[in-house]
């Protein structure tokens, strides 16, 4: 490789100029990559502040220094033919295959967020494998490169688009033959190579003058700059091993720092204590972490490890308990990602931290549980004992809106984990809870986002909360607030069916639960405004699945009635098939999600798409069915727990070849791949679409579920409202 490759290298040298400034400034739109991640990566330990994703066969954002900041658009290699002119590049024009790699050869599982990515051309000319690991002692991602080609003139080059401090605009760049590098404010990247030559490094603007777009457009490399200020910067340089093994993988090192050189100075002590060192410490720490977690069945093992691996490195190294929903921008984040787009997924919702948490006590990880429940009440919540739809790690809000149902969830976490103590009591518990009384059980958005009024969801986890606190003002000497906290509860929870149930509906014999109503009047047939472009209908016509929520959280029997009819409506409705199982709609005529024909929902509304199915709903089915199980004979109760298995089947279908559980699964045949930025290629029947993935909840959801069939109830139900309710005797 070494003999034929780098003498075509130097003749290409002397012809590009060198200019110290590029211009062209800004350079063209930066734009998120898919959020269809194949892999994510941290280290188990908290020195290290680098979170990567990989996706699509490259590396995507990676995040530094805390969970919520991205600074990478991408980094991948491409290839130039000199003799043809023909440029190809990872993310476009390859074949891509991406694996989760045990530390044992032959072991089916994986051991640590170790991630192996290959790239094949697709006239098989040439092939590139890369491996990443982070270094534990240090804000370095390293990764190796082995680059194997069939024409000894082939060109290798590296692709640095950085976007620091979670913008594509106002980054600036140098190159040189030592170090890529950009920053923006008190963040900065560097990447070095440790065994190879960097040469026709260049800094330059996206679209304009970047190494990749003169080759594409000249077929040559005809100029490289030293510098780019302020815009949309691209860094490239063309790479060739500096020693005599020349089959030996190029060694990389992706670090970051408050400044360039500290940057630069972390890369190369990364680089000098060497891959094989790193990887060790890095799989030996995820090994001890997975040595903690209870065992589960061999067909489940896999994706229960990936599962429990993803929600640890969700939360932040410094604001412990800050776990983010997932490290991704679904469908890019919009037209552009020249701004923040105001935070895509990697925000913390208390809602999706509710469901983190109950994961985390179902394999048995009880401190991070309670660093979750610590975040929600020491940072995000409010004066008012409100939390904020979503937040930053400091807790100021995101979004800007409130969901009643993530009030109430922090109050049934601190009833399971017992924090009953008197200063939570009066500082955390009793605002929140008084701020349900005063506010509910109408919400001004439910769990899906969008609407406003009376939702099954929503006032089960308000009711649920209100109980909870309830027992906790009593082990507190507040009887007063207990006993209004009650009298709220039950109250609010007569009157569900007469909120949230028609009985004048178009489906069954009329008589369902609805996903909201704005006025709390079922058969009023209010009209009713779906988001997402997706038209205005009859109240009576939108169902979703939320009413298993007063099943899961005890207000509701599993064989009641009404929840019984409702499932039939949902079976009809909302229910699809896939080669690997049936999925659920979040609700009839949704809009969040990709159009038929591929195209992603955009965040700005110029597209109006369709949603897919959720694979956490059937998750939510399969505890249903362990809640049903309990209330039938022997012979019906196994059938019913049967039946929850299968849907821990089917959600092992939709994960990804990596393990990587998406938001939303694709409800469709295969569609071809479609290769550009705003599409996410390959929609594959039964898998995971542009949305989040791995997604927080979808992983908790998959946790919860296999520990739960394996206890046989379901976990996170608390005795106390179920007691009061599903449990009461001769309750129906």
């Amino acid at each position: 490789m070494k003999a034929k490759f780098l003498p075509c290298c130097l003749v290409f040298f002397l012809a590009a100029s060198v200019a110290a400034q590029a211009p062209g400034a800004p350079g063209g739109d930066a734009v998120w990559l898919t959020a269809a991640k194949e892999g994510v990566g941290t280290t188990a330990s908290l020195k290290s502040k680098v979170w990567l994703t990989l996706a699509r066969g490259v590396l995507t954002e990676i995040y530094y220094p805390n969970v919520t900041t991205a600074n990478v658009q991408m980094l991948q290699f491409f290839v130039f033919d000199p003799a043809r002119g023909k440029v190809e590049t990872e993310f476009d024009d390859a074949i891509v295959k991406t694996e989760s790699l045990p530390l044992q050869p032959k072991a089916k599982k994986p051991v640590s967020l170790t991630f192996r990515q290959r790239t094949t051309s697709r006239d098989g000319r040439w092939e590139i494998e890369k491996i990443y690991v982070l270094d534990p002692g240090s804000d370095s991602v390293l990764f190796t490169v082995s680059f194997r080609h069939q024409n000894p003139n082939t060109e290798l080059f590296v692709y640095f688009d950085p976007s620091i401090n979670n913008t594509g605009m106002h980054d600036t760049a140098t190159a040189s033959s030592k170090s890529l590098i950009a920053y923006e404010g008190d963040v900065a990247a560097a990447l070095r190579c440790g065994n190879c030559r960097m040469d026709l490094a260049s800094a330059a603007f996206s679209g304009v003058n970047d190494a990749l777009t003169q080759l594409r457009r000249n077929g040559k490399q005809t100029e490289t700059f030293d510098r780019a200020e302020n815009g949309n910067v691209v860094l490239t340089a063309r790479v060739s091993p500096a020693n005599a093994r020349a089959e030996d993988p190029l060694l990389f090192a992706l670090s970051f720092g408050r400044t360039p050189s500290e940057a630069e100075e972390t890369g190369q002590s990364a680089l000098e204590k060497g891959f094989e060192r790193i990887r060790l410490d890095y799989e030996t720490e995820w090994g001890q972490y997975l040595d903690s977690l209870p065992a589960t069945e061999r067909r489940y093992r896999a994706q229960f490890l990936m599962a429990a691996m993803v929600l640890k490195a969700f939360e932040d190294k410094a604001v412990r308990g800050g776990n983010v929903a997932s490290l991704s921008i679904p469908w890019g984040g919009g037209l552009n990602a020249n701004e923040d787009v105001g935070g895509g997924y990697h925000l913390i919702w208390a809602r999706d931290l509710y469901h983190v948490f109950t994961a985390f006590l179902a394999i048995g990880d009880r401190p991070a549980a309670e660093r979750a429940l610590n975040f929600l009440l020491e940072i995000q919540q409010k004066s008012d004992g409100s939390f904020p739809q979503n937040s930053w790690l400091d807790g100021r809000p995101g979004w800007g809106s409130l969901q009643m149902d993530e009030v109430g969830y922090p109050l049934v976490m601190a009833w399971q984990i017992s924090r009953f103590d008197h200063k939570t009591y009066r500082k955390h518990i009793k605002p929140a809870a008084d701020f349900i009384v005063r506010n509910g059980p109408a919400t001004p958005q439910e769990r899906w986002e969008e609407e406003s009024g009376y939702s099954p969801s929503t006032i089960a986890a308000e009711i649920a909360g209100l109980v909870c606190a309830a027992d906790i003002a009593k082990r507190n000497g507040d009887f007063q607030s207990a006993a209004n906290y009650l009298k709220t509860a039950d109250d609010w929870e007569s009157k569900i069916e007469k909120w949230t149930a028609t009985t004048t509906g178009k489906y069954g014999d009329g008589n369902y639960y609805l996903r909201i109503t704005q006025n709390g009047r079922p058969d009023a047939g209010d009209p009713i405004g779906l988001k997402n472009g997706s038209g205005t209908y009859d109240e009576r016509e939108i169902v979703d699945a939320g009413f298993l929520e007063l099943v899961r959280l005890g207000i509701r029997r599993p064989d009641d009635p009404l929840i019984v009819k409702s499932l039939k409506i949902i079976d009809q409705l909302i229910r699809a098939e896939t080669p690997n199982g049936p999925g659920y709609y979040r609700y009839l005529h949704d809009g969040y999600g990709e159009m038929d024909d591929g195209r992603r929902w955009n965040w700005d509304g110029t597209y109006r798409g369709k949603g897919r199915l959720w694979a956490l709903l059937s998750g939510e089915r399969g505890e249903y069915e362990i809640a049903l199980s309990n209330s039938l004979d022997r012979r019906g109760g196994s059938r019913q727990l049967a039946a929850a298995r299968s849907r821990l089947d089917h959600m092992l279908g939709f994960s990804s070849d990596t393990f990587m559980l998406p938001e939303q699964v694709w409800d469709k045949r295969s569609l071809p791949v479609r290769i550009d930025r705003l599409f996410l290629p390959d929609l594959q029947w039964g898998k995971g679409t542009g949305s989040a993935t791995p997604l927080a909840w979808s992983m908790a959801q998959f946790l919860r579920l296999a520990t739960n069939i394996a206890a046989g109830r379901n976990l996170e139900t608390p005795a106390v409202v179920y007691r009061r309710y599903a449990g009461r005797p001769g309750k129906n």
